[in-house]
């Protein structure tokens, strides 16, 4: 596929190993992928890399699909979509990775190693104690065989491998599509494992033959698999295949310049679904982690990021995951987003939360809660946690807005307001602060000489929404309850000397 030209829908891949969650690296491979495809009008295929048997995890491979489903890639081709050259996973592929490996062994680009274990530790711990800086790896001990002994050693199910044979003195080059143009020395390259001894291939030739086959034109992929891209090369030579083109993703680092891990932003996709992120939020983060548009803006719905993603703006400088800047834009999707939408979530974390209280089988309650706090929230939880007030009473006041507000000269102000609250009609939002602006000016001070004692005695905090909109919404007879509590709380305290 490497002359694929622009204007041509290209066909790109992401190609997981289910042995572990997908981490917020592979999910920005993955979305550069799906922008790209998206972009330029192309396929999307998702491959599972599943030949490690020893560290296959099925709970892993349920996590990458629903990693990718919430974040909203949905692949073209691959498990649950069908079509083109499945199947996509692997290892129900080996017996084609095979016939490849016998398709270079007859043409004289691969050889059978039967080196033991023991020997190839052997060859390692010399070179180590020799400090080779050149012509560490495998020394081609099985290289030239006689096929004589070959045949004998097969007769004798003698335990081997498939190697590649390295050219010597080659310049391997290729051009990155981010990077510019890269080259090896082959002399640094090691005769790699085509076929392992169980039969299973190497990641390196099945990554081959299936970007082949599939017809894979674009390989996006992270900047640790430049090492290998040489290989690779010479694997599609041996076979007379054109290579794709290659473009490799800049690293992740975390915000103190080290390598993420998962204390510092290298946690699972659903770690932070868990966490009360939003997928369009970390959709849009990931996507400037390592590309911008070209322009100021940061905010970019899915659409506006296909329309305006191109590999021309991808930087080969490390981008550093700044978890304050993701939570930043988390909070703006959150304001975007109706309290419809969001009502499953927060009422499953309410729910957990065993609140004895009706309220949360009124939707219509729960929906004004919900509208009223998504403005001041970055997460999702945000909006549970803080907003417990409107299904129990508050047990005790902060005890600082209680020292300024709560003075045994609010006593009778509240008495005022419980006369006027109960009497109100209708209990709405523009006639409570009415009432309020009207009582003030009657009792000679300022509105917030009410509003805010008003606030503490039914929040128990010293601040949140707003008062009106939050008094209409927990309704006359839970205000008038909670004003008479507060008012028996400044009684008692005057009695106290406190």
């Amino acid at each position: 596929m490497a002359d694929w030209k622009e204007g041509m829908p290209p066909v790109v891949r992401f190609a997981p190993s289910p042995t572990g969650y997908l981490h917020v690296g592979g999910a920005r491979t993955a979305l550069f992928n799906f922008l790209f495809a998206r972009h330029h009008g192309g396929r999307f295929i998702l491959r599972i890399e599943d030949t490690d048997r020893k560290r296959y995890q099925p709970d892993a491979l349920a996590e990458i699909f629903a990693s990718l489903k919430w974040l909203g890639l949905q692949w073209d081709e691959g498990p649950e979509a069908g079509g083109g050259a499945g199947p996509y996973f692997q290892s129900l592929r080996t017996a084609l990775y095979r016939e490849h490996a016998d398709r270079l062994l007859a043409a004289g680009r691969a050889y059978r190693c039967f080196c033991t274990e023991e020997r190839l530790a052997q060859l390692r711990l010399e070179q180590e104690k020799a400090k080779m800086a050149h012509g560490s790896g495998y020394d081609r001990h099985c290289r030239d065989l006689e096929e004589a002994r070959v045949r004998a050693l097969l007769a004798a199910d003698t335990p081997h491998v498939v190697r590649l044979k390295v050219p010597d003195d080659r310049s391997v080059a290729f051009h990155d599509l981010i990077r510019g143009d890269i080259a090896y020395d082959s002399a640094q390259l090691d005769d790699l494992v085509l076929l392992k001894s169980d039969g299973f291939p190497t990641y390196h030739l099945a990554n081959v033959v299936d970007d082949h086959l599939m017809g894979i034109s674009h390989v996006l992929r992270g900047d640790e698999w430049i090492a290998s891209t040489p290989k690779h090369i010479l694997i599609y030579e041996a076979f007379g295949w054109a290579p794709p083109l290659f473009a490799h993703m800049p690293v992740i680092l975390a915000p103190d310049g080290g390598k993420l891990s998962k204390r510092r932003g290298a946690a699972s996709v659903l770690d932070y679904q868990r966490a009360g992120f939003l997928p369009e939020a970390l959709r849009n983060f990931l996507a400037l982690l390592g590309w911008a548009p070209g322009d100021d803006r940061e905010v970019m719905p899915l659409e506006e990021l296909i329309a305006a993603f191109t590999l021309e703006r991808v930087q080969a400088k490390a981008a550093v995951f700044d978890e304050t800047k993701l939570e930043w834009m988390n909070g703006v999707y959150l304001q975007r987003r109706s309290a419809e939408s969001l009502l499953p979530d927060v009422q499953a974390i309410w729910e957990k939360m065993e609140l004895a209280h009706d309220a949360l089988a009124d939707e219509v309650f729960l929906k004004k809660v919900i509208a009223m706090f998504k403005e001041r929230s970055r997460k999702i939880g945000e909006i549970a946690e803080n907003s417990l007030y409107f299904f129990r009473d508050p047990l005790e006041y902060d005890a600082q807005a209680a020292k300024k507000y709560f003075k045994p000269d609010m006593l009778p102000r509240i008495d005022a307001l419980l006369a006027a609250l109960a009497d109100l009609q209708p209990f709405a939002q523009d006639a409570l602060e009415g009432l309020y602006r009207r009582l003030a000016e009657e009792l000679g001070v300022s509105a917030g000489k009410l509003i805010h004692p008003t606030r503490l005695a039914v929040s128990g905090v010293g601040f949140g929404p707003g008062l009106f909109e939050m008094l209409e919404t927990l309704g006359r007879e839970t205000v008038l309850r909670r004003l008479r509590k507060a008012r028996g709380q400044i009684a008692a305290r005057g009695q106290d000397g406190n």
